[in-house]
């Protein structure tokens, strides 16, 4: 029997190659990068196979261009493609890998504007001044709103500057919200809805030349030194992935978030951290931000600083490790609540917490709390790097997290990905110059507005193909009449990608794909298996009681058109418009 499979495995590595061979003459004509593709498909790999380890991009093409094994999961054998086209096909399109949505029907890659192309040389560099300020933007990784309280510096930053109340991410899980801070776009326009897979994490991030429209090359291309430091997209491993385009400065590190026994890309220097207290990750991005600061006297900069913290294994540093004795989770109305028997059929399975269940999200909490310290201290050194080199005044600190957290609510373990408040809402508190100190905005504000809000901050344009807006004006007090009534959040699920170290756990929570609607009185959801969901925020402010069959049917068609509106819509003047929903039975355009 061995001998028999080993024969039987040798003619269908022979089949593959005969294959690859017999296509060459009829490849002969195609460009190099379609000569790869070619070999791809004829092997068998197909867009959004990545599931069952036969996806195009991430089993095939991705192996061929980076000269390294299938991955664990793929039971084909990639096929040998001539060194001489691969060579080529970098050096035809250094982006070339754009992969297709696994999700029908959805408009994954395609831009209605070619990505921004970064210029080969640097530009002239800007000098400091109070038309090109700097941003420090700390973004934190599954901060929920209830661990503000644990951090003195960012309840300083509240005082000191604006904090949005309505401020909600694009989908709440990592890639696809960091993808929309990137690149100001919702993730129907930049094609990412998950952390792996052809559409998802960094391999599709760059595969659909996202790198190339980001504020980094933008705010680059005007003269503004750039840096990167933390936490970049899941997938990224610094010993095979170079900088992204637009940063000066790179110090990124693959799968951080144990804060020990990781590796940091530092500008093409993969450098290794060991398991001593100074090697823990916050730390050493503290360090490195503040160094970073100091050799930027004289020049404006933008530094994102990522960290992984609070996310799981909620590591915190040696020093905080005895803080918050006794710390349980808010018993909130949501937590433990069963299930709405209206509601939808994903969230009515859900038993009820256990006492080791609540144990372990209380150990859970404690632990968060304690990690997002070394977080806050952060903030403070780079508060006082920035003030050492006299540039206070002239520099925006921007906090927030890619997407928030939910522990026991709704009986959920921790976790995330759903529409609910406790996973979409998270904090957006920014301080600087001419920015209004101790106001609260209530305008509903997304992270795609991230992205054109540091350029309007810098002087610089926004291209038309962003679909957010800058909240420049509501940072300075102003108000804006006609800004938007409406948020969209997207998520494509349930999710099975068990390579991924974000991968969701038992029992956390595993949504199917839904399309969303925040508005300021309420929330809608559109699932992909036929249910919905509306919740009246002032009769339900924790969103437990599903009332959207007692919606009247012209309701319920202007809420369902407001949602195609909204995910259909492409570029600044589309999306803005699709955000402004009149909806049946209110004049003031809200359900």
């Amino acid at each position: 029997m061995p001998q028999s499979c080993n024969r039987i495995a040798r003619l269908g590595v022979t089949t593959i190659a005969l294959a690859v061979l017999f296509a060459a003459p009829a490849a002969q004509g195609q460009q190099p990068c379609e000569q790869i593709k070619t070999a791809c498909t004829k092997a068998g790999f197909v867009p959004g196979g990545a599931s069952s380890g036969s996806g195009l991009w991430r089993d095939c093409v991705d192996p061929i261009l980076n000269g390294r094994a299938r991955s664990r999961k793929s039971g084909k054998p990639v096929p040998q493609v001539d060194p001489q086209v691969v060579a080529a096909c970098k050096t035809q399109d250094p982006s070339f890998g754009q992969p297709k949505s696994a999700n029908a029907g959805v408009a994954s890659a395609p831009m209605s504007a070619p990505p921004a192309s970064v210029p080969a040389t640097p530009p002239p560099p800007l000098s400091n001044s109070a038309q090109h300020p700097n941003i420090v933007f700390v973004l934190t990784d599954d901060l929920s709103m209830n661990l503000l309280q644990f951090m003195p510096h960012v309840l300083q930053m509240e005082k000191d500057g604006v904090t949005f109340a309505n401020y909600f991410v694009t989908d709440s899980l990592c890639c696809p919200s960091r993808s929309s801070i990137f690149t100001g776009n919702f993730p129907h326009n930049t094609g990412i809805f998950k952390n792996q897979g052809d559409d998802g994490g960094y391999l599709a991030f760059v595969g659909f030349g996202r790198e190339h429209s980001t504020f980094a090359t933008a705010l680059w291309s005007a003269g503004y030194r750039t840096a990167m430091m933390g936490k970049y997209l899941n997938g990224y491993e610094p010993a095979r992935h170079a900088a992204a385009p637009g940063w000066t400065t790179w110090n990124v590190a693959g799968n951080g978030y144990p804060e020990f026994h990781y590796s940091l890309n530092q500008n093409g220097q993969v450098v290794p951290y060991g398991m001593k207290p100074q090697d823990y990750l916050t730390d050493v991005m503290a360090e490195l931000g503040r160094q970073y600061i100091k050799q930027s006297k004289g020049q404006p900069f933008v530094i994102e600083i990522a960290t992984f913290a609070p996310h799981a294994p909620y590591t915190p540093a040696p020093r905080d490790a005895s803080a918050f004795s006794g710390l349980t989770v808010p018993r909130t109305p949501a937590f433990d609540a069963a299930p709405d028997l209206a509601g939808p059929r994903w969230l009515s399975r859900q038993r009820a917490l256990t006492a080791a269940d609540k144990m372990r999200i209380d150990e859970a909490f404690r632990k968060r709390a304690q990690s997002v310290l070394a977080v806050d201290a952060m903030i403070g050194a780079l508060q006082a790097a920035v003030a050492a080199i006299g540039q206070a005044q002239f520099t925006y600190f921007v906090f927030s997290s890619d997407n928030g957290y939910h522990m026991g609510d709704y009986r959920l373990m921790p976790g995330k990905m759903t529409a609910f408040d406790t996973d979409i809402h998270v904090p957006l508190v920014i301080t600087g110059p001419g920015v209004a100190a101790g106001r609260i905005v209530d305008d509903i504000v997304e992270n795609i507005d991230l992205y054109p809000t540091f350029l309007d901050l810098t002087g610089v344009a926004s291209p038309a193909s962003v679909d957010g807006h800058s909240v420049a004006p509501l940072l300075r007090g102003q108000r804006v009449a006609d800004w938007r009534t409406a948020a969209l959040v997207e998520h494509h699920g349930p999710r099975h990608e068990p390579e991924d170290p974000d991968a969701p756990a038992v029992r956390s929570g595993n949504p199917p794909t839904y399309e969303a609607m925040r508005t300021a009185t309420a929330l809608y959801v559109e699932y992909a298996d036929g249910d919905r969901e509306y919740h009246d925020l002032a009769a339900d402010p924790f969103e437990l009681r599903n009332t959207f069959t007692t919606l009247t049917a012209e309701q319920k068609a202007a809420l369902h058109a407001a949602i195609a509106a909204m995910q259909a819509c492409r570029g600044s003047e589309s999306c803005w418009t699709a955000q402004h929903p009149k909806l049946a039975g209110s004049t003031k355009e809200q359900p």
